[in-house]
């Protein structure tokens, strides 16, 4: 399937992230991770006022989603979703007549992005986020912008063939991810006594995967690939299982702000009816990739060529194929 992508500190939901093309927007370096914010969150309706106001756009990223959002070797977020991201942010500039917007990157992780966001520190994130159910209770998302779904990276050396192979042995999680919550419903169901720990991120988690300290990482399929190919050894490492879940990803903002919901929208279906959507692919997955320059040579699925025909932002369950 996969060909293989870079190491970024490790690893990439990915679920589941050479010199790159400078974004449009201006760059400026990530700032350290905030905590999640103790402010409440804008009065709704009032992300392009509160964009106006300030003068800056503020993006969510991520360290180590490859290919969709992670830091290059000059520590710059790149990637598939920062790409449609800044698309998005040429058409918050012509909507306000603000040619001089500026950009200011946050840097997020599973766990704080979504306090992030309704807290108001970031407009937009752009990541490896699963538009489930239970998220839209507390935020908006753009049309869905790739689709993928829960496996697991083992060592071929385990002997782990399929999912029941984990009964009684320890599998590692990351926080906050739709990925924990499938593979903990799939465990629930069979009774397999697993015994889980968790880790902040996804890096962490194949590292885990990598020392022996688990046997099996359940994530998005795509960021495993990334993470697998980012190993100091690729071949020691296998993606199995059916999917357990199904992932469309997108781009999320907050919720009740029409306007802003609007915009965004149009901003990323105009880029499907267009046909650009095609190149930023290729670009991220079939063309060599910063860091490293490596190939990961994954064509364009049919779930998303489906998005792309009829854009939307159906969400799906929790706890994916499984019962919560």
């Amino acid at each position: 399937m996969l060909a293989a992508v870079l190491a970024l500190g490790l690893a990439a939901c990915g679920d589941k992230p050479a010199p790159a093309p400078a974004p449009k927007a201006a760059t400026p370096a990530p700032k350290a991770e905030a905590p999640a914010p103790k402010a409440e969150a804008p009065v709704p309706g009032n992300t392009l006022k509160k964009i106006a106001d300030t003068g800056v756009v503020k993006v969510g990223h991520r360290d180590a989603s490859i290919p969709f959002s992670y830091l290059d070797d000059k520590q710059q977020p790149i990637g598939y979703g920062v790409d449609i991201c800044l698309k998005i942010v040429d058409a918050i500039k012509a909507n306000l007549k603000m040619p001089n917007l500026k950009v200011e990157f946050v840097p997020v992780t599973s766990q704080t992005r979504i306090p992030i966001l309704t807290g108001g520190n970031i407009d937009l994130e752009c990541g490896s986020t699963t538009n489930s159910i239970e998220r839209q209770k507390q935020v908006a998302f753009a049309p869905t912008y790739f689709v993928t779904g829960t496996k697991i990276v083992v060592k071929k050396s385990s002997g782990i063939k399929g999912y029941d192979d984990l009964k009684g042995k320890t599998v590692v999680f990351t926080q906050g991810t739709t990925n924990e919550r499938a593979m903990k419903a799939y465990n629930d169901e069979k009774k397999l006594g697993i015994n889980f720990i968790p880790s902040k991120d996804h890096a962490e988690s194949f590292l885990a995967v990598e020392t022996g300290r688990a046997v099996a990482f359940p994530m998005d399929d795509i960021l495993l690939y990334s993470l697998k190919a980012s190993a100091k050894n690729p071949d020691d490492f296998v993606v199995l299982g059916e999917f357990l879940s199904d992932d469309p990803y997108a781009i999320m903002l907050r919720k009740d702000d029409p306007e802003f919901k609007k915009l965004v929208d149009d901003a990323v279906s105009g880029l499907y009816k267009s046909g650009e959507i095609d190149k930023i692919y290729t670009k991220w997955f079939q063309s060599k990739i910063p860091p490293k320059g490596i190939n990961l040579g994954f064509p364009m699925s049919d779930g998303l060529k489906a998005a792309v025909k009829n854009p939307n932002d159906t969400g799906v369950g929790a706890c994916g194929k499984m019962k919560c």
